[in-house]
């Protein structure tokens, strides 16, 4: 039976957008810090950029959006 994300890049493309939410959501769900305002790492960022790059994906939100919902609702 073949996945809803066909390629090792679309996979890492994915699994790297999934990071980022997960990072995201970890720093705005944590208690508010007037000194230090929630900050995703730069590295989190970069590595999603290159996924989406190296997939093919950068600039087809709507195709992307559909592989991430694929690969969340397994």
């Amino acid at each position: 039976m073949p996945t809803a994300v066909g390629t090792d890049r679309e996979r890492a493309a994915v699994q790297a957008y999934l990071h980022l939410l997960h990072t995201v959501r970890a720093a705005l769900d944590g208690p508010p810090d007037p000194r230090r305002p929630p900050l995703v790492p730069p590295a989190v960022l970069a590595e999603a950029d290159r996924a989406l790059a190296d997939a093919g994906l950068s600039g087809t939100e709507k195709e992307f959006f559909r592989l991430v919902g694929d690969r969340c609702s397994r």
